[in-house]
């Protein structure tokens, strides 16, 4: 029974955390983004204390349930390797724990998330991850799907369906979603949960609260018969049969075992039972009674660690038509990448996005992408190719669990300054072609641009645009109207620090 039920609270939030990024419509989000907002490294950058605790406080008591349950590149592995089991049961064994690898990699996360490797950060950052396979994989398929429909929808003069665009937003976001998502799934193929017990810093970490776990799976050595089931069912390789001990660091608490063992030899129960002297064990592996000091000293300090580097960096956060054919626009050559509006600053934004690439999924006017530069690899920044930043859209500062986009309001956002436009005069079509034009200050949303005379000593000269860089908030409105093709007349350069106009 408790197989079936944490398997069925597993498989909703799955679903619902998978539609969050497949949805084009921005109706989900406003339901369902708090599951991104739990998500354990999601809430300590946007230093949400009540979801931290909240975890912490769950993995106390239950164990590593954020693991089997809530986490869903964990159960994604889940779902990989039932697929896998169904060929060969019975296929996995214990394992020794790889300490020094297992650490190496907590260690560089902790490190990178210090010094603001961001790349680092989100690569192994297992929300992040499944977001950007889900959104670079899972989604152009979802979309295509719906084209189908939409296409068939018109045929029938209904429109309960439409077309919505399908490309790739970032080449190399999109090699390392396909990478991410080979890699993961050959290991749970073969392995199971290795990947969260070896790499994934968000498993190393609750590993330390769930050694002290309120309730556990424990052995009854009484009921046992040495049938080693359980090890074999044990998709985190942590059951060693010979000596009836569980390594509670690496258990995710799926209830496998449990559910496996034809005797009931084990049992998940509270600490008390499992301590009273019933031939039940449950001692970690290769631990002497003096150890468990020792144990509990290290978690202690690494929880101090963790707490004092998390703090000192939040202090730091806060301070800062016709028939020819049209040549695609290409994206400029812009200094200071444009970051979205609530993102303060690009210090800020950058230290605090794990790339999981839920605000461009949301972004109904495909302005966001990620980006290809290694400082910034796969954060997603703003282009004016296929569309431009409307005032009234608030999307991705709704949906952004991290707090690399802090929620702003319409008005805070048609007051927030994320860029301004430049003019390129060998590219304007008036300069070029000798024709009227205007079409950047026609739709400037600010007021920000104003048509002057190209020839200041003749008034009917043609007229080219003057930008109030003072005004201009970077919505890249001129820059995706301009007619001038490849590249823009016009195109919004980014700030380092957004400020109020």
């Amino acid at each position: 029974m408790l197989k079936k039920i944490r398997i069925g609270f597993a498989l909703v939030c799955f679903m619902l955390l998978t539609l969050l990024f497949l949805d084009f419509t921005g109706t989900l989000h406003h339901w369902l983004g708090w599951l991104a907002k739990i998500q354990f490294l999601p809430a300590l950058l946007a230093l949400n204390i009540s979801a931290v605790i909240i975890l912490a406080i769950i993995t106390l008591l239950l164990g590593r349930v954020y693991c089997s349950v809530i986490c869903p590149l964990g159960i994604f592995q889940d779902v990989v390797s039932w697929i896998a089991g169904k060929r060969k049961k019975n296929r996995f064994s214990y394992s020794k724990v790889i300490s020094w690898l297992r650490y190496g990699f907590l260690a560089l996360f902790i490190v990178a998330f210090i010094a603001g490797i961001s790349s680092f950060v989100a690569l192994l950052d297992p929300y992040g991850s499944y977001g950007r396979i889900a959104s670079n994989l899972f989604a152009p398929v979802y979309r295509w799907g719906n084209n189908v429909f939409a296409y068939f929808a018109q045929r029938v003069d209904s429109y309960a369906f439409y077309h919505v665009d399908v490309w790739i937003k970032s080449l190399t976001t999109f090699v390392i979603a396909i990478l991410t998502f080979v890699v993961i799934a050959v290991l749970s193929w073969r392995n199971g949960r290795i990947y969260c017990n070896t790499v994934c810093p968000v498993g190393t970490i609750l590993g330390f609260f769930s050694k002290f776990s309120f309730f556990k799976p424990v052995f009854d050595t009484e009921k046992c018969n040495g049938c080693t089931l359980c090890a074999r069912n044990c998709k985190a390789s942590c059951i060693d049969t010979k000596n009836h001990t569980i390594d509670y660091s690496r258990c995710v608490t799926c209830f496998d075992c449990v559910d496996k063992c034809p005797r009931g030899a084990i049992r998940y129960i509270s600490f008390y039972k499992a301590n009273k002297p019933s031939g039940i064990k449950s001692q970690t592996p290769g631990a002497s009674p003096g150890e468990g000091n020792n144990s509990r000293r290290s978690f202690l300090s690494m929880a101090a660690m963790l707490t004092v580097s998390g703090t000192l960096k939040a202090q730091e956060k806060v301070v800062e038509g016709g028939l020819a054919v049209i040549e695609k626009k290409k994206i400029p050559n812009r200094t200071i990448p444009v970051t979205p509006p609530g993102s303060i600053s690009a210090k800020n934004f950058t230290e605090h996005c794990t790339a999981c690439g839920l605000c461009i999924s949301a972004c109904p006017n495909q302005v966001l992408r990620p980006s290809g530069k290694l400082l910034t690899l796969m954060q997603p920044e703003m282009s004016y190719e296929r569309g431009y930043c409307r005032p009234e859209c608030t999307e991705c500062s709704e949906v952004c669990p991290t707090g690399a986009i802090k929620l702003i309001t319409k008005a805070e956002k048609s007051a927030t300054q994320i860029g301004y436009a430049v003019w390129v005069r060998d590219n304007c079509i008036v300069i070029t072609d000798g024709v009227d034009c205007g079409n950047c200050a026609r739709h400037c949303p600010s007021g920000a641009i104003e048509m002057v005379a190209s020839d200041p000593n003749n008034p009917k000269s043609g007229k080219i645009p003057a930008v109030n860089t003072e005004r201009c908030i970077g919505c890249g409105t001129c820059e995706n109207l301009c007619p001038a093709h490849p590249f823009s007349a016009i195109y919004v350069e980014g700030i380092e620090i957004h400020r109020t106009v």
